[in-house]
């Protein structure tokens, strides 16, 4: 089985999603090739730096901006139109990797090199499945195309959405966002701190994903402000000048408090947890979600993790922190109302979909065998004779 992987890293979310379902086909057949290029870092080095480091750059310093552009792209028009014309011009390196690598089905984990795959089996220049991962709770119109096999998303919502958007309903599967199989694996959570020496106590995880945003350390600041009895564990993911702050915000602080730069022990560290402080990221909802995680929402970005946020507060799993509330009322309305955190405890669990990275390998496995049969090779119906 020959798997190419194309994602983009604006944030770690969408390489992740490809990272975890890589775990479960290796899992599946060990001797399977999967490949997973960053395709923009890929494509061109300076496109890469222009366009991440420009999206970085406005979500950072205009929020607003980004929100803005979000929303017209909501609504197809120029943006669109604009980044497919790019996706096709760009194309062309792609179909020179997918010649060389020769993959038996084509995962995409970002909307841009899906526009590329999209384009290239339109002209009828490459002829393998495709699926697509889309790695947020919610749908977008950059996803669209006639040509693509599957697509995967996070809930049924999602799912009703794209029908409503006149994708055939054959062709989308509501599985979930995979994620890594550590998250599988409970550890109860006085086990779980004890392994990293920490206080059996009401504890927060407090982070921003990988590049450490969300206003960190001012709500560490909050928490450690707090009346309650709080153990703080912080990560502050690449982000070194925010790791420095906290860790002088924590001397004066007054509480237990443990932090983290960039870890892959995240799984570990809400095993440890009672709720999650985060902005609003779909790996990461899709993560605690797997834990029964309850998520207090931090400045979550405009564009679609404001959507995220929205999902999130109308299935109950989460509560959003305003920076002028009260975080010891906060705790109270949850944490001290056993019905309140029940319910987030069990609506997290409701919404998980543990079995995605299996679910998704399984319809992987369909497609690559539909396809060998459609074409007339020989097939049985295993991945194995495509190793």
């Amino acid at each position: 089985m020959r798997i190419l992987s194309l994602s983009i890293s604006m944030g770690a979310g969408h390489i992740k999603a490809a990272e975890a379902l890589k775990e479960y086909v290796d899992v599946r057949y060990p001797k399977s090739k999967n490949l997973i290029i960053d395709t923009l870092r890929y494509v061109n080095p300076l496109i890469h730096k222009i366009v991440v480091g420009g999206y970085l750059a406005v979500i950072h310093k205009k929020p607003m901006v980004y929100g803005g552009l979000y929303k017209m792209s909501e609504y197809g028009g120029n943006i669109n139109k604009l980044s497919q014309a790019l996706g096709g011009f760009m194309s062309t390196q792609i179909l020179r990797l997918i010649n060389d690598f020769k993959p038996n089905i084509i995962v995409c984990t970002h909307p841009f090199p899906l526009q590329m795959v999209a384009h290239l089996k339109k002209q009828n220049k490459i002829n393998v499945p495709a699926i697509a991962i889309l790695t947020d709770f919610v749908d977008h119109p950059l996803w669209h195309h006639d040509n693509i096999e599957a697509y995967i998303v996070a809930h049924d919502y999602i799912k009703s959405n794209m029908l409503e958007s006149g994708v055939d309903k054959r062709r989308v599967f509501d599985y979930g966002i995979p994620v890594s199989r550590a998250f599988l694996e409970n550890i109860p959570k006085n086990k779980a701190r004890k392994q990293l020496n920490l206080e059996d106590t009401l504890t927060v995880l407090l982070m921003g994903g990988s590049l450490g945003m969300g206003d960190i350390e001012n709500y560490f600041r909050c928490f450690s402000g707090s009346k309650k009895n709080l153990q703080i564990i912080t990560v502050t993911g690449q982000n070194s000048l925010l790791k420095k702050r906290i860790e002088m915000a924590s001397r004066k602080c007054g509480k237990p408090t443990k932090l983290f730069g960039y870890t892959p022990n995240i799984a570990r560290l809400m095993d440890c947890s009672d709720f999650i402080a985060t902005k609003p990221g779909g790996m990461t909802i899709s993560e605690a979600f797997v834990k029964s995680l309850p998520i207090f929402i931090i400045t979550p970005i405009p564009g679609q993790e404001q959507r995220n946020t929205r999902f999130l507060l109308n299935s109950g799993a989460a509560v959003k922190i305003n920076k002028d509330d009260n975080i010891d009322s906060l705790l109270l309305q949850t944490f001290e109302n056993p019905l309140r955190y029940k319910h987030m405890v069990q609506m997290a669990t409701h919404l998980s979909k543990p079995n995605s990275g299996h679910n998704i390998v399984n319809l992987m496995e369909k497609l690559v065998h539909d396809h060998k049969k459609l074409h007339g090779y020989q097939t049985e119906y295993t991945l194995d004779c495509y190793n």
